[in-house]
């Protein structure tokens, strides 16, 4: 079972998003291996290549506090979406390929099920270096 706090925390964050342009929000937890949760929601910005996600915000304030190391992601957003290519290689580099990600809404309690591996099954890596 995908564990409910984790669920709740995405909902929650997403109410901070600030996406004036978009109109589209979106919340980030994930779970470190200590189950310590890390959220993020998207920050949009009029440069629209300054725009930062809620996947890369929740993994990089955990990045920040030490933490390498994760067991679940979950994202809630208006509708179900995926995390972007640039999100996928950015867990890629901090995440197992089984990771498991919830994506749900914030309307109702459906949940889809993926893995970091099913979304993104070859990231870019040091063996490429």
């Amino acid at each position: 079972m995908f564990p409910e706090d984790l669920l709740r925390a995405a909902r929650t964050v997403a109410e901070n998003a600030y996406a004036p342009y978009s109109k589209f929000t979106v919340g980030a937890a994930i779970m470190a291996d200590d189950g310590r949760i890390f959220t993020g929601c998207n920050v949009e910005n009029v440069s629209f290549g300054l725009t930062v996600c809620a996947e890369r915000i929740a993994l990089f304030k955990a990045v920040s506090e030490g933490v390498r190391h994760f067991t679940a992601l979950a994202l809630c957003a208006p509708e179900s979406v995926t995390p972007c290519g640039a999100c996928r290689q950015v867990l890629a580099e901090f995440c197992e390929p089984n990771l498991p990600i919830a994506l749900t809404t914030g309307a109702d309690d459906t949940i889809q099920m993926t893995t970091l591996g099913a979304l993104f099954p070859s990231p870019f890596d040091t063996d490429a270096l």
